[in-house]
């Protein structure tokens, strides 16, 4: 942009100079042929009305022999009455003579009366002479007219050299701007550039990355601090909420160890029947352990990689429809898993248990008595990049939520107004933020006829 803006202005400001070189030159000249066309009209005047010229032929043949500039009076009619020179007749009538042997434009002007000449303008490429006429009048009267045509060559090469001149001073200002603008453009952008490498950093997971805010102009300063004031509280309030999942997460694991304890201390005191309800308490104990690592993973997702496991998506599946069996069938509501077996996916261990216990547990809270849930499981061959992926879908026949709504429902604390259904908002935000976190999704769409159809994709 600096370029093309300098580029402009001087070839804007030396086409116009070029033509002041060329008109000041001509003026020059035209100013000189001028006074003498006037001062030869003066003198022919009485020539022309008499006749009698031979005075005036040898003042004419002298200013000629002395600056070589052609001098013809001629009369009314367009006849030679003077020369400076013999033969000058076919002379007159080639310079700039019309069609048909017509005398020239700037004659007949001054024959009619007016002195011609004066406007011209003399550039380099043009060859003629240049031809000033000056009428000779008495009380009014035109008599005939001055004519004189000087030769251009000495002035369109003192313009051309001119020219060369201007040109040369316009070429050495745009090579010193264009070399010039590399450096300037580079200060002016380098605190764009400062601000795009931190925003890429911070948006890897760099928090610490900052912005130098000590280059440029004084706005794109600014702009870098004003940047630097953003991250901190950004970092901070991150930290902040690391702080408290972590501890959150850390307070409960205690607690839930001595509960997996006494749990565990029960099964000699148990009968028969009772062994199968145990063994599903421990492992909902277990589970609760492994939520609360899910916590501790969130609140340090930079170490995400060192927890993930292979899982088989279908018996993770049925041992959730097992654990909320009992309680699904309290509320009157059928449970049940369909799709293909024997897919396994690379996950952080506990994030599909969670995440199908917040499905099923949201779809049996707001499905409705009767409500039927279906856990799908189908592996697709091709995803949007190009790899294969694991579709779990968690589908009800519930009344479901208007579109609007799906797209909301996995904002933190969102809440669609069911009176009495509790919750805290919290559990669909917690596994979003873990399935992104390896790469996974979770969509909700309505399902047909009605209902919602939950999605979790992830990579085979």
């Amino acid at each position: 942009m600096y370029v093309t803006l300098l580029v402009a202005a001087c070839l804007g400001l030396a086409v116009p100079l070029c033509g002041s070189i060329a008109a000041r030159g001509t003026s020059d000249m035209l100013l000189d042929r001028i006074n003498d066309t006037a001062r030869f009209a003066g003198l022919a005047e009485t020539g022309v009305l008499t006749g009698e010229a031979d005075a005036l032929i040898g003042e004419l043949a002298a200013y000629d022999q002395l600056y070589g500039i052609l001098v013809v009076i001629i009369d009314r009619e367009g006849r030679v009455v003077a020369s400076s020179r013999e033969g000058v007749v076919p002379v007159v009538m080639a310079l700039r003579s019309g069609p048909g042997g017509e005398l020239p434009e700037v004659v007949r002007s001054a024959l009619a009366g007016h002195r011609t000449g004066t406007d011209t303008v003399v550039y380099p490429w043009q060859r003629g002479p240049l031809i000033v006429a000056e009428p000779i009048d008495r009380s009014g009267e035109v008599l005939g007219a001055a004519v004189t045509a000087s030769p251009t060559g000495s002035l369109r090469r003192a313009t051309l050299v001119q020219w060369c001149a201007a040109w040369a001073a316009v070429v050495a200002l745009m090579v010193a701007g264009i070399a010039a603008a590399g450096p300037l453009t580079r200060w002016v952008l380098r605190p764009i550039d400062d601000l795009d490498e931190a925003t890429r950093a911070i948006s890897g997971g760099s928090l610490d990355v900052r912005v130098r805010a000590a280059a440029g102009p004084v706005e794109l300063r600014r702009l870098g601090e004003s940047f630097n004031r953003m991250a901190d509280t950004i970092a901070s309030m991150l930290e902040s909420q690391r702080t408290f999942v972590a501890y959150a997460g850390h307070q409960v694991r205690n607690p839930l160890a001595a509960l997996r304890l006494r749990v565990d201390g029960l099964a000699r005191h148990l009968t028969p029947e009772g062994a199968e309800g145990h063994r599903l308490a421990l492992d909902e104990v277990d589970r609760l352990a492994r939520v609360c690592d899910s916590l501790l993973t969130l609140a340090r997702t930079e170490d995400a990689g060192h927890s993930m496991v292979w899982e088989d998506v279908a018996e993770v599946a049925d041992d959730r429809v097992s654990s909320w069996a009992p309680i699904a069938e309290r509320a009157g509501a059928v449970l049940v898993r369909e799709g293909d077996t024997g897919v396994r996916v690379r996950c952080v261990e506990g994030t599909l248990d969670q995440t199908l216990d917040a499905l099923i547990d949201n779809a049996l809270k707001f499905g409705g008595p009767g409500v039927r849930i279906t856990i799908r499981t189908r592996r697709t061959q091709e995803g949007p990049d190009g790899g294969s992926h694991v579709d779990v879908h968690v589908v009800d026949d519930g009344p479901g939520l208007p579109e609007s709504d799906l797209e909301q429902a996995t904002r933190p604390f969102w809440r669609d107004g069911h009176v009495g259904a509790g919750g805290s908002g919290l559990g669909l935000s917690i596994v979003v933020a873990l399935l992104e976190m390896q790469g996974a999704q979770l969509s909700l769409r309505p399902a047909s006829p009605r209902g919602i159809d939950a999605r979790i994709r992830l990579r085979a």
